[in-house]
């Protein structure tokens, strides 16, 4: 049996950069009600570093084998406090994004908890419409807290195309991340009834 990693290395540190990031992506997106154009390509930025991050850190930790315990949690509790800081941002910015922003987040933390919860037990992979549903959010999100729809003269138009890909990525996400949640509830049935199994035997 090999020690555990220590904690003390690139993929934790990207994960602990990306939770201390949230609150200044915050303060970003919403800065002056959050119709300050400057602010939300800042906002954008970070939230683009976020998304590069976690793609890197992931990458890093499983070829390296630098998985950690403290990086099986706080990895998921990062992506989901970025992601939603914009949903509650582009909620309050846009309110009839609580109609999405409600739902998703429910799910979201719901499935983060319970993946936390069985981690010792199992680790359920994630299923090939969960990274669609990821990929499609992060994109979703990033065309949305991005002012694409402000921009003017010759970038009006592209701007405008951007904007509505973005809406169009959203409600592809959110039907994702329904069908998604269902599909984990599934399995984690389907493994408790197998693993029960042995034990009753």
């Amino acid at each position: 049996m090999t020690d555990e990693p220590s904690i003390f290395n690139i993929p934790n540190a990207l994960t602990t950069l990306r939770i201390v990031m949230v609150p200044f992506f915050g303060f970003a997106l919403l800065h002056h009600g959050g119709h300050s154009e400057s602010w939300r390509w800042i906002a954008y930025g970070l939230f683009v570093v976020a998304m590069v991050t976690d793609k890197i850190d992931g990458d890093i930790a499983r070829k390296h084998n630098l998985v950690t315990d403290f990086g099986k949690i706080a990895d998921p509790i990062a992506d989901k406090a970025i992601t939603g800081m914009a949903f509650v941002g582009l909620a309050i910015i846009y309110p009839v994004m609580w109609w999405v922003a409600v739902p998703v987040l429910v799910r979201e933390w719901g499935v983060t908890l319970a993946r936390l919860s069985i981690a010792r037990q199992v680790v359920m992979p994630a299923s090939q419409s969960g990274k669609v549903k990821t990929m499609a959010q992060a994109l979703a999100l990033g065309g949305l807290v991005a002012p694409f729809h402000h921009l003017s003269g010759r970038w009006d138009l592209p701007g405008d195309i951007v904007w509505w890909i973005a809406v169009a990525l959203m409600a592809l996400a959110v039907v994702l991340t329904m069908t998604s949640g269902v599909e984990f509830v599934r399995d984690v049935i389907r493994h408790r009834r197998t693993s029960d199994v042995p034990a009753e035997a």
